[in-house]
């Protein structure tokens, strides 16, 4: 997939299947932010149950989340997992958030005008944040145009020999980034789509390739005798 147009027609093909995605769910960009530390290395149900934790305790805001209590804190995003590590990186962000913006900046408006990379240096900096929570959190959050690459993109690019088997999270953004235009609300979009297809169909175990909207235009993809099994 060498050009800009084949990119495009992968979108289409998938937002025809499952319609627009509306994703990331939150009520506020802060929430974002949360959310993307919640979800590492857990399901979004595991990640709605903490977040509804904590608005109901009141800490969905940067000083409330930066001064609360450890162990309760451990305790509300328990369902999440890893709560110990997750509760230690939410409050580093929390303080992050707060050294740059004003609490009633609830939009998070003065993050959004600082410089894209200046701003996933410092995010990729703080401990525990990595490309994919710095990015989703610069997309969703921040309204920046950085492309998010997770396992389920790896995975379907891969499968179909779109990437080198020993691409880097860098090379795969790079696919996306240098033949799309750096349109926001595209980026959103196709990766919430490329979610939603790794789920359904292109799966780690007995992958559904047959009804995958992507195979007539993709073609059969390689698959390992472990993907199958």
């Amino acid at each position: 997939m060498g050009d800009r147009t084949n990119l495009l027609e992968m979108y289409a093909a998938l937002r025809q299947a499952f319609g627009h995605r509306n994703w990331w769910p939150a009520q506020s960009p802060f929430e974002v932010i949360v959310g993307a530390v919640l979800t590492q290395n857990t399901n979004w149900d595991n990640v709605e149950k903490a977040v509804d934790s904590l608005r109901e305790a009141g800490l969905l805001s940067p000083s409330a989340l930066s001064e609360a209590a450890p162990q309760r804190l451990h305790e509300l995003i328990r369902p999440a997992g890893y709560y110990r590590q997750k509760a230690g990186r939410l409050q580093r962000l929390a303080r992050w958030v707060g050294e740059h913006c004003i609490e009633a900046d609830s939009e998070l408006g003065a993050l959004k005008w600082e410089p894209l990379d200046q701003l996933r240096e410092e995010l990729l900096a703080l401990n525990g944040v990595g490309p994919e929570t710095a990015d989703s959190i610069l997309l969703y959050a921040l309204e920046k145009p950085v492309f998010v690459v997770d396992a389920y993109t790896v995975r379907i690019l891969g499968r179909h020999e779109l990437i080198e088997p020993d691409a880097t999270y860098g090379d795969v953004q790079e696919h996306f980034v240098h033949r799309l235009p750096p349109d926001v609300e595209l980026f959103k979009d196709f990766h919430a789509q490329l979610v939603e297809v790794g789920k359904r169909y292109c799966r780690k175990r007995r992958p559904r390739c047959a009804e995958c909207p992507l195979r007539p235009l993709l073609g059969e993809p390689v698959l390992e005798e472990s993907d199958e099994a």
